[in-house]
């Protein structure tokens, strides 16, 4: 099977449950990179875990404002870098981050858009909005990875927005999160049947 028939695939492929399918803009990019299918697969599956946070923020929080659009666009291209730092997929680095943002720059998407490929491993750093942690959240939990200090970052946003407790809110993203977790494995038998 030729690779773009496999990137296609990545692309495109029906899965259970059914995921969304990426922005069109962001899937001609990938095409027009000829990016390698287990890095199209692993932006599909971060993207469908972000509009899962993003519905859910949402309707639990209407007051906080947020770009809905923004989240789901910055989770589509977080890893976009990788098309180049193609050893990044199977192991550590960050040179895709920087990477990633000068590519979506090079090919016409905003600043404002192209922030996310290089934020998205920088939750902690002062001034990362809401659409940030979002998409950070979604880049762990989409494998069913935890990471504690990045939710009670965004537990505190959004009790500050919804004027409640950080427990409460704790506990309801913490039961949201672990029903994503849940699905984990499916997410990642469906990245590990791309090729690198």
């Amino acid at each position: 099977m030729a690779d773009s028939d496999v990137l296609s695939r990545a692309l495109e492929a029906q899965a259970e449950p059914p995921l969304r399918q990426l922005p069109p803009g962001v899937a001609a990019l990938l095409r027009e990179l000829a990016a390698p299918p287990r890095l199209a697969a692993h932006l599909r599956l971060v993207h469908d875990v972000a509009g899962r946070l993003a519905d859910w923020l949402a309707a639990y929080c209407p007051g906080l404002p947020f770009a809905r659009e923004a989240v789901l666009f910055g989770a589509a291209t977080h890893d976009v870098g990788k098309a180049v730092h193609t050893a990044e997929l199977s192991g550590p680095g960050s040179a895709h981050e920087a990477a990633g943002r000068e590519m979506l720059l090079a090919h016409g998407f905003t600043e404002e858009q192209a922030r996310f490929a290089a934020t998205h491993a920088g939750w902690a750093a002062p001034g990362i909005s809401v659409e940030e942690l979002l998409v950070s959240t979604a880049d762990k939990v989409w494998k069913g990875k935890r990471v504690p200090e990045l939710e009670n970052l965004l537990v505190r946003r959004i009790a500050e927005a919804a004027d409640t407790e950080p427990w409460a809110v704790f506990l309801d993203l913490d039961e949201l999160l672990g029903r994503i977790a849940d699905g984990a494995d499916r997410r990642l038998a469906f990245q590990a049947a791309f090729p690198v």
